[in-house]
């Protein structure tokens, strides 16, 4: 994502010192590090983002933003790529976490139909955690690292690609200045 897009799309601290019911949290929550759209800041939001995202607890975007502070990437990045996970696409993504671990502890993948109550919780869930939480960790850090380094990438080639450009202006200018 263009740097300018990321920019015009999170609010600014400004905006956020207006919002009365922040002020609980102190002022770590304004420092600009935070805040800022860098290409470090950026690829780690991406990778705490995923990794948050794979994981099957309650408060996502609250261990989303605290490892955006421990880690100093950007806060609205991180905590908004935990949206990947929502009810629409969480069966599909835990399935797949759960896949992914039962190929790993090698034993054969379980029938299990979801259904959120009580009873499936404690009969069902007990017989998947291990390849189900084994799998959610290891999606967790390969697509986040997988988003690490695909924005760290197109960070340095978009840098590349405008120094290159830069580069052409300056050798047109020249090369019209010396026709004058």
């Amino acid at each position: 994502m263009p740097k300018k897009t990321l920019k015009q799309l999170a609010p600014s601290p400004a905006t956020l010192r207006k919002i009365r019911s922040l002020h609980i949290m102190g002022d770590w929550l304004y420092q600009p590090n935070l805040w800022h759209v860098n290409r470090y800041s950026a690829s780690m939001a991406f990778f705490v983002g995923l990794f948050v995202a794979f994981m099957p607890i309650p408060g996502q975007m609250i261990l989303a933003a605290f490892m955006a502070v421990r880690l100093r990437c950007n806060l609205p990045l991180s905590v908004g790529l935990v949206w990947i996970t929502n009810p629409l696409t969480m069966p599909a993504i835990f399935y797949l976490a759960y896949r992914v671990g039962a190929m790993i502890i090698d034993i054969p993948l379980q029938v299990v139909e979801f259904e959120l109550s009580w009873q499936w919780l404690s009969h069902s869930l007990v017989s998947i955690w291990q390849p189900f939480l084994l799998g959610c960790l290891i999606c967790g850090l390969f697509f986040g690292s997988l988003g690490y380094f695909v924005i760290s990438m197109m960070w340095r080639w978009r840098v590349s690609v405008h120094w290159r450009e830069r580069k052409q202006r300056r050798a047109a200018r020249r090369a019209g200045e010396h026709t004058l």
